[in-house]
C-alpha cells in the first residue's frame, strides 16, 4: 500500500482502462503508467494471472 501511495494519481483515462482489466484490485494500477525507479529495489509487485488484450482478443482499432 505504501508504494501504490507514492505513485502519482491515476487519471481518469486510467482509471477507464482498469475498469476493463482482469483481477482488478484496490492498489491495481497499468504497468505501462508506473515508472519502475531505484528506491522500488527490494519491493515485491504482483501481477494477475491472466490479462485481457484486446487485440489478441479480435480487437480492430478504429481510426480517429
Amino acid at each position: 500500500d505504501d508504494l501504490y501511495d507514492s505513485l502519482p494519481e491515476a487519471s481518469e483515462e486510467e482509471e477507464d482502462m482498469l475498469d476493463l482489466a482482469f483481477a482488478l484490485t484496490d492498489t491495481s494500477r497499468l504497468g505501462c503508467q508506473v515508472v519502475v525507479t531505484e528506491d522500488m529495489d527490494g519491493r515485491t509487485i504482483g501481477m494477475p494471472g491472466a490479462t485481457r488484450n484486446f487485440y489478441v482478443d479480435g480487437h480492430v482499432p478504429k481510426p480517429h
